[in-house]
């Protein structure tokens, strides 16, 4: 990291004039949001890789989860580090840049080039901090449509993403049925638990409660509540992975010393692990982007906008999808892809379900995983063949 540091690029920057592509919409193309504010200033910052075929019929949508952005199978300009998927995409892997063209494109209320807390409000010319409007996953959606319009794509060969991106998987095959032609929604749900709701609130009480958070004005007034977020990072990192992970991977192991020091310090090695995560956290992600994006999560039921009834936000579908799970994953276990199942069997869909076996828990879906490695590429490339690539 060291030797990337002098070339990394200004957080604050980014939120407004990020490293990669940009889509700028106007009055002409306003973002009607689920909380009646209408955005007619807007933008939203992506990344491509591979190349468009001819008949535009090889795109692949990847959706990305709470933390990530657009930088999916690249450089971070900002950390400096790779992209978040790159185990999953590339030449020869099973999302093949050499065969497919993959876009993925950062969140509305993202603080990585598209409009959220982070950005400038062109009418104040400040930052809009917790003005910006609460934004949902139908909100990321329309966004994404908004892009794949303005790249000149009327059907996505695949739209792909776990976690929060398999939620904005799901409402893409809600939305734009006609425009899907195969979704791979992980390790999510169709509804965000009770649970993961408290998660996130013990979260953003922790940013809120940060002196520095300053109302959500920290940008304006210099400051950052640094301490917060951190905390909020640390909480929310526990439940990515698995009580087998963290045993496997620390156990009781001591940090740097040989016995207990009888103090608050970081004794223990998982103590050490999640300040760590903690403090680098804070330096890529914005603390009101944190706040929107968790919000955004919560408020996602996708049967909510079907009196109730999930199978009827897939009513006559002809997507083909290909749901997977992990079984030491608890933040959506597999009772969750499960309910999306039967939910497509009900709609008549065209559906395939696997729970794979693993101990990492929740990020298993991010991780070295052959069993996820070989379902993707199995789906991906029958999908490919109905669809003539």
């Amino acid at each position: 990291m060291s030797d990337l540091s002098p070339s990394l690029a200004d957080p604050q920057k980014e939120a407004n004039e990020p490293s990669s592509p940009v889509a700028r919409f106007g009055p002409d193309t306003p973002l009607l949001m689920d909380c009646g504010v209408v955005l007619d200033r807007w933008q939203i910052a992506y990344q491509t890789y591979g190349e468009l075929n001819a008949a535009k019929s090889n795109a692949i949508l990847v959706c990305h989860a709470l933390t990530g952005d657009q930088y999916v199978a690249s450089r971070n300009p900002i950390t400096g580090k790779g992209g978040w998927w790159t185990s999953m995409i590339g030449p020869g892997k099973p999302v093949d840049t050499e065969r497919f063209f993959v876009i993925c494109a950062n969140v509305i209320g993202g603080c990585t080039g598209t409009t959220g807390p982070a950005s400038t409000n062109p009418t104040t010319g400040k930052p809009w901090g917790l003005s910006f409007p609460v934004v949902t996953i139908r909100d990321m959606v329309r966004a994404q449509a908004a892009l794949i319009d303005s790249l000149g794509i009327e059907t996505l060969f695949c739209v792909a993403g776990g976690s929060m991106g398999g939620m904005q998987v799901l409402q893409w095959a809600a939305s734009y049925p006609g425009r899907v032609f195969s979704a791979l929604p992980l390790a999510t749900g169709a509804k965000h638990s009770a649970q993961n709701i408290a998660f996130h609130e013990v979260g953003r009480q922790a940013v809120m409660a940060d002196p520095d958070w300053r109302q959500g004005r920290y940008l304006e007034e210099g400051t950052r509540p640094a301490k917060g977020l951190s905390v909020a990072r640390m909480g929310a990192h526990i439940t990515y992975l698995s009580e087998q992970a963290l045993h496997r991977k620390f156990g009781r192991k001591l940090q740097d010393r040989e016995a207990p020091t009888f103090s608050f310090d970081a004794d223990f090695q998982v103590e050490s692990y999640l300040r760590h995560q903690g403090l680098s956290f804070v330096e890529r992600f914005d603390a009101n982007s944190y706040l929107y994006v968790t919000r955004a999560m919560d408020y996602f039921d996708l049967a909510d906008d079907h009196d109730g009834v999930l199978a009827r936000a897939f009513a006559g579908t002809k997507t083909r999808f290909c749901v997977a799970s992990f079984t030491s994953d608890w933040l959506f276990p597999t009772a969750d892809s499960r309910a999306i199942v039967h939910a497509l069997n009900a709609a008549g869909a065209s559906v395939s379900f696997v729970e794979l076996e693993s101990d990492k828990g929740h990020d298993a879906f991010l991780l070295e995983e052959p069993n996820l490695f070989a379902t993707t590429r199995g789906f991906i490339g029958a999908a490919a063949r109905a669809r003539g690539l």
